[in-house]
């Protein structure tokens, strides 16, 4: 039964022994190179410091955009801002609404008296998509906005 078990481990400490010499294998490349190889330079792979393009203008949204004075987040006038779940929260980007449960993209916007915004937007949200035509109006300073979607009005305060 010994025999058994050392057999196995005779055999790997013979293998072990043996010096593998295969003709033409390069085990270290570096210290092998073969003469006249193109080596880079140290010079080639030297990292340089580069002036930052200046003129690459700054991203913007493609389409249309909604103006930057409703951007931003939105709740209802009795709702907390810091209540990430609010049945009214609202947050306007540049190109979408997003209310609690369905986005916005918008695909045209009109600009009215008074400083109303017309939105159509292409909604989607819980599995369906459809198309809807909103309207915004900021109060004068700014700090509420009241939202007309078919013909109900819900007038939100900003949040931060």
């Amino acid at each position: 039964m010994r025999a058994m078990i050392l057999l196995p481990l005779l055999l790997l400490a013979a293998c072990g022994d043996r010096k593998d010499e295969q003709s033409g294998v390069v085990t270290n490349i570096v210290d092998q190179a073969s003469p006249g190889s193109n080596q880079a330079s140290e010079d080639e792979n030297a990292i340089r410091t580069v002036e930052p393009a200046s003129d690459i203008p700054p991203s913007q949204p493609v389409g249309p955009i909604i103006p930057a004075s409703v951007q931003g987040r939105w709740t209802g006038l009795d709702e907390s801002c810091a209540d990430r779940a609010a049945d009214l929260k609202l947050t306007i980007t540049p190109t979408s609404l997003v209310f609690l449960e369905s986005e916005g993209r918008a695909t045209r916007i009109s600009h009215g008296p008074d400083g109303r915004i017309g939105i159509d937007a292409a909604f989607t949200g819980e599995g369906q998509s459809w198309k809807r035509k909103l309207e915004l109006r900021p109060s004068a300073g700014g700090r509420e906005l009241i939202v007309i979607d078919d013909g109900r009005a819900v007038t939100r305060k900003r949040c931060g």
